[in-house]
């Protein structure tokens, strides 16, 4: 009777964690996993008005970027360019000289099967009714207008007809746009785009034009403005960040939350002198960054539903009739490849974010980006890594499954003192741990030395779910894209199969309620797997082998037959 009411519990318990998942996802902007509600998450649309609860950052100069609210009606009429590189395609808005959108040529949209049947280049910045992420700059000024992503402006460089695209020529590794704004209060802004060969970062400069009788005083701004959508590649099971990010020497990466932002509870280093501002989102990026000991205000706000970062530059003072250029500052728009990120600007590869276990996880990036260069192959750098792993840490292993070994050959003892004594259990105890102490076994033995491999094995995992070079990595066969779930679920199926091997290979519990749950919770946590990517349950399966067959190893040398020790469900 005990038992069935303790299986009845058990099952409520695992149906309540069911239902706190699901409104955990819920709560945190995610679909429902297992309840949908069927109503659509409104998409964010373009901001008319600006809010007057809209926070401002706290400038020296009390100036800030126009938060919202429609464009000037334009004395030129309005034009969008597009500029081609071999690695990006970028739309500008002739309205501020805004990158309205942006394409990664080496990145497709399409990944695993689908990418067979055409690419289509994938698209970061957007601005098309129905998302919004752009990349802004203009000028502010104090008790004054100034030229903003909001002023009408024409393309002076080069001279092109309107509409037709713009690209690098064979044999040019660099290409420049230049706009110019209308006159606002007599100052003219012209904004110098640089685009090279291989790179996605882009020199912006702000060129500021005097055509005024008296001196005028400005601060060149830069701001990433983008909706609350999360990446399209994350699923139920697994969450990554998106959302802004500052990075600063003195305070490091800190990352903002959306919730956060709209709660009002925002903290980041406001005033720095070098670092960046970032848009992160599951495997790509945009920042803005001005030159290192350039002085800068970092602010993070939120206009209606939009949502911006940015920076606001040092003060320029410009004479009448003279004309000044700020610290020329680079937009970059692409991917989270670390080797790439570190020789941009330093810390900028924190923005493929390892949480808190970075200080492991960059090691073994670095030892998979190795083993890779030298097989050219994702999927068997995956295997190789964690057979390298497993050897580090095969002594201690060793260890743990000795002590399980031993825990095994007296488990029968155990068994039968328990039946013997089940009506006096503290003299049950008191015989548990002399046996302990005559055969020299250590219960908790066999957990210990497993414990402490646990955090390379997260800090693995999170190496292998934020690392872009993962998708649409192939590896074998039908594995055509390592960053998704396997189409076909024999990785997860054969991922169960050596968990269940695993599990029946340890020692059970003496209590019969502890190991019902030894199993169960294996079993649980393999159906997960069936969601997760590819290159992830790879190298768990790895894991799995190879402990299986250190485990059979050390049983053989203790002559401790190997056997599967199943519990009683009923």
């Amino acid at each position: 009777m005990n038992d069935i009411r303790r299986s009845i519990l058990w099952v409520i318990f695992g149906f309540s964690l069911i239902l706190l998942w699901d409104r955990w996802q819920v709560h945190h902007g995610q679909p429902a996993t297992f309840f949908p509600s069927g109503t659509p998450r409104p998409a964010a649309t373009a901001p008319t008005e600006p809010s007057k609860d809209v926070p401002q950052p706290s400038v020296a100069t009390s100036a800030a970027p126009p938060a919202g609210g429609a464009a000037p009606a334009p004395s030129v009429p309005r034009q969008r360019h597009t500029v081609r590189t071999d690695v990006l395609e970028l739309t500008l808005d002739s309205v501020g000289g805004t990158v309205v959108e942006a394409k990664l040529l080496k990145h497709a949209t399409e990944t695993g099967k689908a990418l067979r049947q055409g690419f289509t280049p994938l698209t970061l910045l957007v601005d098309d009714g129905q998302r919004t992420y752009v990349a802004q700059s203009g000028l502010v000024a104090e008790g004054r207008a100034a030229p903003t992503h909001k002023t009408p402006m024409r393309l002076v460089e080069p001279a092109a007809a309107v509409g037709a695209p713009l690209a690098l020529a064979d044999g040019q590794d660099a290409l420049t746009l230049v706009f110019e704004s209308e006159p606002v209060d007599g100052v003219v802004l012209r904004k110098r785009y640089t685009f090279k060969r291989g790179s996605y970062a882009i020199a912006v400069q702000h060129e500021v034009v005097n055509q005024g009788d008296a001196p005028v005083q400005v601060r060149p701004y830069q701001q990433l403005l983008r909706d609350g959508l999360k990446a399209g590649s994350e699923t139920p099971f697994y969450s990554t960040f998106t959302g802004p990010a500052v990075y600063s020497s003195a305070a490091k990466y800190q990352k903002v939350e959306f919730a956060h932002i709209d709660k009002g509870n925002i903290d980041i280093q406001r005033q720095a002198d070098d670092g960046y501002v970032a848009m992160v989102q599951h495997y790509f990026f945009s920042a803005w960054l001005l030159p290192q000991g350039t002085p800068r205000e970092n602010f993070v706000r939120k206009v209606d539903n939009l949502y911006a970062v940015g920076q606001i530059g040092p003060a320029l003072a410009v004479a009448p009739g003279a004309t000044s250029s700020t610290a020329a500052a680079t937009l970059y728009v692409g991917p989270q490849e670390e080797k790439v990120l570190r020789e941009v600007a330093p810390g900028l590869e924190l923005v493929k974010d390892y949480g808190w276990l970075t200080i492991i996880a960059k090691p073994l990036y670095w030892l998979l980006e190795k083993i890779h260069t030298l097989v050219g192959n994702w999927g068997w750098a995956i295997v190789l890594l964690v057979v390298l792993i497993k050897a580090a840490f095969y002594w201690l292993n060793a260890s743990a499954y000795r002590s399980m070994a031993k825990m095994k050959a007296i488990n029968p003892r155990i068994m039968e003192m328990r039946e013997r004594l089940k009506d006096k259990p503290q003299l049950m105890q008191q015989e548990m741990m002399r046996l302990y102490r005559e055969e020299k076994v250590n219960p908790l033995g066999g957990c210990l030395p497993i414990l402490i491999q646990i955090p390379v094995f997260i800090a693995l995992y999170w190496v292998l779910l934020a690392s872009v070079e993962m998708r649409n990595a192939p590896w074998v066969g039908w594995i055509e894209d390592l960053s998704s779930p396997d189409p076909y679920y024999v990785l997860p199926l054969i991922m169960a199969l050596t968990t269940v091997v695993q599990t029946a290979l340890n020692p059970l519990p003496p209590d019969p309620l502890q190991a019902k749950m030894m199993w169960l919770m294996p079993i649980i946590f393999s159906v997960m797997f069936f969601f997760f990517p590819a290159g992830l349950v790879l190298y768990w399966i790895v894991n799995n082998v190879l402990t299986i067959a250190q485990q059979a190893y050390i049983n053989h040398t203790m002559g401790v037959p190997l056997k599967f020790n199943l519990p009683s469900f009923k």
